[in-house]
């Protein structure tokens, strides 16, 4: 059944064909009645939905979309309260999962900062930074260690690793990633700049959440990707 641009799809069959493959569930939003929250993929356009019906769900949703734009640097697709797109007109998919998991998990009033991309390593006693510099009309990310450590280089590359798994960025050198679109994404930067530093960590987070959600997601048309 093809639904109108303005009804609202309540069936999975509607929603997968209006919104595409859910890419993401977060099984509980400790936020709002522990409803679950999910992520569509359809053309580059990310939907963020949940199939509850509770009173002021709709307001809930248009939060989360509207801190997917604050968080991630996200555009607003006209019209719409729920659904994105990344601003380069790519899709970068492992940021995006991330992206619905901070918006979702944050408190609803939390604002992001503007400042450089800069945070503390939890491995050493380095301050990493990430640097935008454009070459040639494409931007990439210098990662330096500010501070004296014995394994200052180790530390960076594994950091760059960590851009290279949580971001699906490409590693230009030991020091040095970028986007796949080759444009500046300052806000992803920032967003991924705690995961990075840390790879066992956030693999132990992400498959809780995979455990969490693994009873739910075949019922929201949920493909692993």
């Amino acid at each position: 059944m093809t639904l109108g641009k303005n009804q609202i799809p309540f069936r999975l069959s509607d929603v997968l064909e209006q919104y595409g493959t859910c890419i993401e569930l977060i099984p509980v939003d400790k936020y709002f009645h522990d409803v679950s929250i999910s992520l569509y993929l359809k053309d580059k356009i990310c939907t963020v939905w949940t199939f509850s019906r509770r009173q002021g769900v709709y307001e809930r949703i248009r939060q989360i979309r509207n801190q997917l734009v604050s968080l991630g640097g996200m555009v607003p697709i006209a019209g719409t309260h729920n659904q994105v797109e990344f601003p380069c007109g790519h899709l970068h998919f492992r940021p995006a999962k991330f992206l619905l998991n901070q918006a979702v998990n944050k408190d609803p009033e939390y604002s992001p900062s503007d400042n450089a991309m800069t945070i503390r390593d939890t491995k050493s006693t380095l301050t990493i930074q990430a640097t935008a510099v454009q070459q040639d009309e494409q931007w990439l990310y210098q990662i330096s260690g500010d501070g004296d450590a014995s394994n200052k280089a180790i530390r960076i590359r594994m950091i760059v690793a960590g851009f290279i798994r949580y971001g699906e960025m490409d590693k230009v050198n030991d020091t040095e990633v970028s986007f796949s679109c080759r444009q500046r994404h300052d806000d992803i930067m920032r967003l991924l700049l705690p995961f990075s530093r840390n790879i066992s960590s956030v693999e132990g987070m992400i498959a809780a959440e995979a455990l969490r959600g693994q009873m739910t997601t075949g019922t929201l048309g949920f493909t692993p990707m």
